[in-house]
């Protein structure tokens, strides 16, 4: 093999490397325009959970908070009625001993 066709053999094969390399930049690219639309879409959802969801949240917290203040106003009535239950069971409980002391 002469000279100039190892020559001719090396410029064969940095023209197919050069096409390879040329490949690689375009599909860097493509790579980078589609990390910047991730970005993007990250950002987007950042925004949507700072501004929207995050409110949202809070409303509902709120509202089960109030949700719960009602209910135990709600359940005070039941407390009280326990209360007179219980009061009005150690009083028949006192009033038969006395019904049996007297009789």
């Amino acid at each position: 093999m002469t000279d100039s066709e190892k020559l001719d053999l090396l410029l064969a094969d940095m023209a197919g490397m050069k096409q390879d390399f040329g490949d690689v930049k375009q599909g860097l690219g493509g790579m980078q325009q589609e990390l910047a639309d991730v970005k993007q879409r990250v950002s987007n959802m950042e925004m949507i959970l700072e501004n929207e969801i995050r409110v949202n949240i809070k409303r509902v917290a709120e509202g089960h908070l109030d949700l719960s203040r009602n209910l135990h106003e709600a359940m005070k009535p039941n407390q009280e009625i326990e209360m007179l239950a219980i009061r009005v069971g150690v009083l028949e409980s006192d009033m038969r001993e006395v019904k049996a002391k007297i009789s």
